[in-house]
C-alpha cells in the first residue's frame, strides 16, 4: 500500500526484579524519593551553570578557610557534588558547557585553600602547587559531569526519537515534495 504508516508494537515492560521491588517498599526509599522529589529543579543557561559552581565552590572554599581546616581534599570533597548538580541542572540546549565549567570553577575557587603565601606571585605559586596536587579531584569532578552530561544527553535523544512520527520511505518533506523539477 502506498502511503501506508506502519508503527511498530509498543515493547512489552519488563519484569522488574524483587530486590528492586523489596527496594522501593522499604521507608527509607519512600523518604529519600519524596525527599528528592521535593528538591528544586532549576534550569541554568549555560553561562549561569558556570557562575553558579564557580560561585558556589569560591565560598566553600572561603568557608573552609574560616573554619581554620584548610584542606584541599574537603575542598575535592565538596566540589563532587556541585559538578554533579552544575551538571543536573544545566538546560538540555547548553549540555556541552557543564563539563567545561566544572574544571574552570575548581580552579577558581582553590583560590582560598592553595596555601601560597608571600605576593601575587607566591599566591599564584600556591594555585598552581595545588592544581598539580590535587588533580584527581578535578578530574573527578569533570568526569561525573560528563557523565551526568552524557546520560542526560542519551535520554534526550531516545525521548525525542519516540515523539518524533513514524515516517515511511515516502513520506520524506523535502522542499521538492509534491513538485516537478524542471527538466533541461
Amino acid at each position: 500500500m502506498p502511503g501506508a504508516v506502519y508503527r511498530a508494537a509498543p515493547r512489552p515492560r519488563r519484569p522488574v526484579p524483587p530486590f528492586l521491588r523489596a527496594l522501593r517498599r522499604a521507608p527509607l526509599y519512600r523518604t529519600l524519593y519524596r525527599s528528592l522529589r521535593r528538591m528544586p529543579n532549576p534550569r541554568l543557561t549555560g553561562l549561569g551553570s558556570g557562575l553558579f559552581c564557580t560561585a558556589v565552590m569560591f565560598v566553600l572554599a572561603c568557608l573552609l578557610r574560616l573554619v581554620g581546616a584548610d584542606s584541599v581534599v574537603a575542598y575535592g570533597v565538596l566540589f563532587l557534588p556541585v559538578a554533579t548538580l552544575t551538571a543536573l541542572w544545566v538546560r538540555p540546549a547548553d549540555l556541552v558547557t557543564a563539563p567545561v565549567s566544572v574544571p574552570i570553577a575548581f580552579a577558581a575557587g582553590v583560590l582560598p585553600v592553595s596555601g601560597g603565601t608571600g605576593g601575587v606571585g607566591g599566591q599564584f605559586m600556591g594555585l598552581v602547587t595545588t592544581l598539580a596536587l590535587h588533580a584527581g579531584w578535578l578530574y573527578a569532578g569533570t568526569l561525573v559531569a560528563g557523565l551526568v552530561v552524557t546520560v542526560r544527553k542519551v535520554r534526550l535523544m531516545a525521548q525525542r526519537r519516540q515523539e518524533r512520527p513514524a515516517q515511511g520511505p515516502g513520506t520524506g518533506s523535502g522542499p521538492t515534495r509534491g513538485k516537478r523539477l524542471p527538466t533541461a
